[in-house]
């Protein structure tokens, strides 16, 4: 089995895949000096509940969804870099306007609400061109490798970036970290442009040019006849959604009526991160030792065991070490199932509809997302914060159901055969780069 090979987690994977590499490490550390930034910009300067602030998480995200999802299929049949600088560029300068508003007094709910939803769009859209065009930048033995520095570097990026953030938002203000995560996407469009060479030229189109009804479907119609693929596209969709829920309700509960300060709320998920980084680093190996259905089954059971755990968290250091142990299980488990689940989908995409499977994932889950939050608002209002989260972490436990055992978990198996490759990039030196991961 192809998994089962000695992975080359040391491999040099080229130029090319270096620069998006470092691109996606730039933008990735500015999303997490940012982490939590618009949840506590509604909690300390708008003085906003868990409503509005569940509100703001979930009608952003699912907006955001049904604006990408004509995008996926426009996508498809494009060059992947031009279209990865644009997005980073539009969400650079939607996110200037918040400090800008802050400066003049002006900052409102609405305007929060629009750029959620702009930076929302554009990230499902980023997403989706970068999986794609990673496909044709290394080999396909080497994608579990890329997929491994890539959840390597966002593990990194949050051990860093967490602690300092908020520290910067105690000393600064929680605006402070938005501008450097404006700034994030600037580099990483200019990350991107670095790359230089050529870029493949996209799947030729069938029919008519103009957007159509099956071009939208066309990814979960591939995700829902794909064995290989469905069972997980389920189980993600509802472990992400319970896991995502529960956010916003712990940073009212911490922040709000526990009393932390921000940088005790940075710090206390930038400390478990070191459990995804070492997850990330082992996947490879235990997919080369146990192989890839084993790996896949395992990983997503053990980190649906934890997070039940913050219905308890109280005041002080205990609570934060909790909340350290909860987010450490989760998180290292995490590390390990992500670069599997992304080598095993880009494998199982298909050739000709790779962006259009890694949208409809996308906005499948930024949509559960999306509705999870705002049920979950709603209970933690006519109940409690702690509540919400004890009853996302219960059903979390159920999951692992999702997904088939015995002879059928043979499905999550590596392709018998390598898929058709996309055409190689052409050797002139063309000026349009790429980010990537999912």
């Amino acid at each position: 089995m192809a998994e089962r090979s000695k992975p080359t987690i040391r491999r040099n994977l080229g130029r090319q895949f270096n620069w998006l590499w470092s691109a996606y490490a730039v933008s990735t550390l500015g999303t997490f000096l940012a982490f939590n930034a618009f949840s506590l910009i509604l909690i300390k300067v708008l003085h906003s509940g868990p409503a509005q602030v569940a509100a703001l998480s979930a009608s952003g995200t699912l907006v955001g969804a049904l604006v990408a999802l004509p995008l996926g299929p426009w996508v498809e049949f494009r060059r992947k870099r031009p279209v990865m600088i644009t997005m980073d560029l539009v969400r650079f300068f939607v996110l200037l306007t918040i400090p800008v508003a802050y400066a003049f007094g002006e900052l409102t709910f609405a305007q929060l609400l629009v750029v959620s939803i702009v930076t929302g769009a554009a990230d499902l859209t980023f997403t989706a061109a970068s999986g794609a065009h990673l496909r044709t930048l290394v080999a396909r033995e080497d994608l579990m490798v890329a997929n491994g520095r890539f959840e390597s570097t966002q593990w990194t990026a949050t051990v860093l970036g967490m602690p300092l953030g908020g520290a910067a938002i105690g000393l600064f203000g929680p605006v402070v970290t938005i501008v450097a995560d404006a700034v994030s996407y600037l580099l990483s469009a200019l990350g991107i442009r670095a790359i230089g060479g050529g870029e493949a030229s996209p799947p030729a189109r069938e029919g008519a040019t103009g957007l159509r009804i099956r071009d939208l479907v066309e990814g979960w119609r591939h995700i829902l006849k794909s064995p290989a693929l469905r069972p997980l596209y389920f189980n993600s969709a509802a472990a992400n959604c319970l896991i995502m829920a529960q956010s916003p309700l712990l940073a009212v509960l911490m922040l709000g009526r526990l009393g932390f300060p921000a940088w005790e709320f940075g710090l206390v998920f930038a400390v478990p991160c070191l459990g995804g980084l070492l997850g990330s680093r082992l996947s490879p190996h235990l997919v080369a030792r146990y192989g890839r259905p084993t790996v896949l089954r395992a990983a997503c059971t053990l980190r649906a065991v934890w997070p039940i755990g913050l219905a308890f968290v109280g005041p002080g250091w205990p609570g934060l070490l909790l909340v350290m142990v909860v987010e450490g299980g989760l998180i290292t488990f995490s590390g390990v199932y992500n670069p599997v689940l992304a080598t095993h989908r880009l494998e199982h995409a298909g050739t000709a509809n790779v962006t259009r499977v890694l949208s409809a994932w996308s906005i499948t889950n930024k949509t559960s997302i999306a509705v999870a939050t705002a049920l979950w608002g709603v209970i933690a209002t006519l109940t409690s914060p702690r509540f919400g989260l004890g009853l996302a972490g219960a059903l979390l436990l159920a999951t692992p159901l999702l997904l088939p055992r015995g002879r059928r978990a043979g499905v999550f198996s590596a392709p018998a055969t390598a898929p058709v490759p996309l055409p190689a990039p052409a050797p002139a030196p063309v000026s349009v780069p790429a980010p990537a991961a999912d």
